[in-house]
């Protein structure tokens, strides 16, 4: 069966250019804005969207993305107004594929069963779960690739050869590398060894392989486009949308254009980039 992440990935190569994968964390600043700057994504050039599902224990994230997740817990998001939040953007926009991102403690309280039919009537079309490893995909993996869902695994600068395999063979939609070890939004990442290492991920599997964390503008973005089938920008924009708010970290009248103008400017950098 064909998502809408494999329909997306496929119209970029016909193009002849990378996807801009977009983050942004669901209910930051709050509930309302969150769902305005999910509305602009698409119009100003993100190809597919990560949506975040807001933990209490984030342990992979660097210090943005962490204070997004609380000021939209502080906000009242839940898993449950999360899917609810992409039903509703689903009403206006039928192909932009979304995926959720987070961790599974808040899915195994959801209930994985419920969560699965709650996300994929809701219009979700993949799932990024950092927790869980390849070890235990009876949890979740396996049943969300049942629902129709993809599954999208990260590979990191310290997946070797005899991982890969593993990593790899139940991932479907996009293989997700983390072109830097550690947290996100850390350092800027050495572009000829994000070459080397996409090469490395395409021999183990067909999937495009989508590169993120140090993407932080245009030059960044074309830089990693020459050489992977997708850039996956989430540390900037979230950024961009917190030098927006006020001081008690509430949504002004510039937030969805803060996000959305990085975004137009990241997206010109992927759609200008020369494959290498």
């Amino acid at each position: 069966m064909t998502t809408r992440i494999d329909a997306r990935f496929a119209e970029c190569a016909a193009e002849g250019r990378a996807a801009l994968v977009t983050f942004v964390m669901c209910g930051d600043p709050d509930i309302a804005a969150s769902l305005d700057i999910l509305r602009a994504l698409p119009g100003a050039g993100a190809d597919v969207i990560e949506v975040g599902m807001p933990f209490t224990d984030p342990m992979a994230d660097g210090p943005s993305i962490q204070a997004a997740g609380l000021r939209a817990l502080k906000a009242g998001m839940t898993l449950r107004k999360t899917i609810a939040t992409v039903a509703e953007f689903r009403r206006g926009d039928a192909r932009t594929p979304i995926v959720l991102m987070g961790y599974y403690n808040p899915i195994y309280i959801y209930g994985v069963e419920k969560f699965l039919v709650d996300a994929k009537a809701a219009g979700v079309d993949g799932l990024i779960v950092v927790d869980l490893p390849p070890e235990e995909d009876s949890e979740l993996c396996v049943p969300a690739l049942k629902a129709g869902l993809n599954f999208i695994r990260l590979a990191t600068p310290t997946t070797d050869d005899k991982r890969l395999p593993a990593v790899l063979a139940n991932t479907s939609g996009f293989v997700y590398y983390v072109s830097i070890t550690g947290i996100t939004g850390a350092a800027t990442p050495d572009y000829s060894k994000v070459s080397a290492a996409v090469k490395r991920i395409k021999g183990h599997t067909p999937l495009p392989v989508a590169v993120g964390f140090g993407v932080k503008n245009a030059q960044t973005a074309a830089a990693i486009a020459a050489h992977a089938d997708g850039v996956v920008v989430g540390t900037a924009l979230i950024d961009a949308l917190k030098g927006s708010l006020d001081g008690e970290n509430r949504a002004t009248a510039k937030t969805v254009e803060a996000v959305a103008a990085l975004v137009r400017e990241i997206a010109g950098g992927v759609r200008g980039a020369r494959k290498a």
